[in-house]
């Protein structure tokens, strides 16, 4: 009893620190956007802003993984934590949208040294036979702060002011920066490879068509989410919704996004995580063909619970399936390609739409990217049917 217990506690320091880090970095997402709109900035320099913290997330993930591999998963962490909060700190200086957009790419490098750190840590203090419970879990506890974070940032935003909800969000992740130190567990030992061999074997993960599979459906998916992170507030608020309301719809979505995730991680460990895949990118593309039809409050948030169990159902199967997939010595790189698929998906959901939005409008913007996600899963099944050949 005594060792099963010594050996879920770092595991549940994990799971403390990430959902400290996400809720603190949260509670800007619904406030961004309108933000920026009071310094002058439209849909397309919105998608700007955005972009280039997700562009900067997604470049970045993959060398933060392999150096995660060999400095050891602490460091990166924390040099990431810290890179949020200052971030988020100097938002609260900023006048111009282009100043803003700055401040953003340091976030997007924070965010890039943190999670696949974190995400491999996840792998390493587990069994490998628990994997699927461990990211339900661990998500679990991200997506919880995911959904109070926005809420809370969006009654903040209502009751402080948008620009001290940055404020706010700095001082919280400085906190976290010192939590990290104090409780973050120890990795695997450090693996002293050379720069070019541990490049080279980022190119032999490559070939693994099955991890590819979960690259492109975590891609696909991501550029279909990064429209609704990014133009939902702005479509809620052209229906004439406050910023409470547009945290309520994230909330909608995180709350049913954190209610799947352990029993789907149960799932993931004891049934095939392909067709897990397949119901969430199914989901995810109904969801948000159906967001641009709709005005009412209810209808806005019915469509964001579809939305969320879609995303329990990709992810958490996903992430049990690359963790299975890689061994530990590359396991900070593959979690880096899957950190940067996240953020360049996004990064282009929000930055091509941005500039779609203007002429097409949300109603087939929403849609096209309900789209893409059946594009995702069509890629997800022909190359994992290709791997298993293999």
């Amino acid at each position: 009893m005594a060792k099963n217990t010594q050996d879920i506690t770092p595991f549940l320091l994990l799971c403390l620190i990430g959902f400290a880090a996400f809720f603190s970095s949260y509670l800007r997402m619904p406030v961004m956007p309108l933000f920026a709109a009071t310094m002058g900035a439209g849909p397309a320099q919105v998608g700007a802003i955005n972009g280039a913290f997700m562009l900067t997330a997604g470049l970045l993930s993959i060398p933060a993984g392999l150096l995660a591999d060999r400095v050891g998963r602490k460091l990166p962490i924390i040099v990431g934590v810290t890179a949020t909060a200052v971030s988020s700190l100097l938002v609260t200086q900023c006048h111009l949208p282009g100043q803003m957009a700055a401040a953003y790419v340091l976030f997007g490098a924070g965010l890039a040294a943190f999670a696949p750190g974190m995400l491999s840590l996840v792998a390493d203090v587990m069994p490998s036979h628990r994997l699927g419970q461990a990211y339900g879990w661990y998500t679990t506890a991200i997506y919880i702060a995911m959904t109070l974070g926005p809420a809370s940032g969006g009654y903040l935003a209502k009751a402080l002011g948008l620009r001290q909800v940055f404020l706010v969000s700095g001082g919280l992740l400085v906190a976290v920066t010192v939590l990290a130190l104090l409780l973050l567990p120890q990795g695997p030992p450090r693996h002293k490879t050379e720069l070019h061999a541990a490049l080279a074997g980022s190119f032999v993960l490559l070939r693994n068509r099955r991890l590819l599979a979960c690259l492109l459906a975590t891609a696909g998916s991501c550029i279909s989410f990064g429209v609704f992170l990014t133009f939902l507030p702005l479509y809620a608020s052209q229906q004439g919704y406050d910023p409470g309301q547009v945290g309520l719809v994230f909330a909608a979505q995180a709350v049913t996004n954190v209610a799947g995730r352990i029993p789907i991680g149960i799932l993931a460990d004891r049934f095939d995580r392909r067709w897990l895949v397949t119901a969430g990118l199914i989901c995810l593309a109904l969801s948000l063909a159906a967001l641009g039809q709709v005005i009412h409050l209810p209808q806005l948030l019915a469509c964001a619970v579809v939305m969320g169990v879609g995303m329990a159902l990709t992810f958490t199967a996903i992430g049990a399936l690359i963790a299975e997939l890689i061994p530990a010595v590359q396991r900070g790189l593959a979690m880096g390609m899957y950190n940067s698929c996240i953020y360049l998906g996004m990064m282009l959901g929000s930055t091509l739409m941005g500039l779609a939005l203007n002429r097409i409008g949300y109603r087939l913007g929403f849609a096209a990217a309900g789209g893409m996600a059946m594009v995702a899963l069509a890629l997800f099944f022909l190359m994992m049917r290709e791997g298993k050949r293999s």
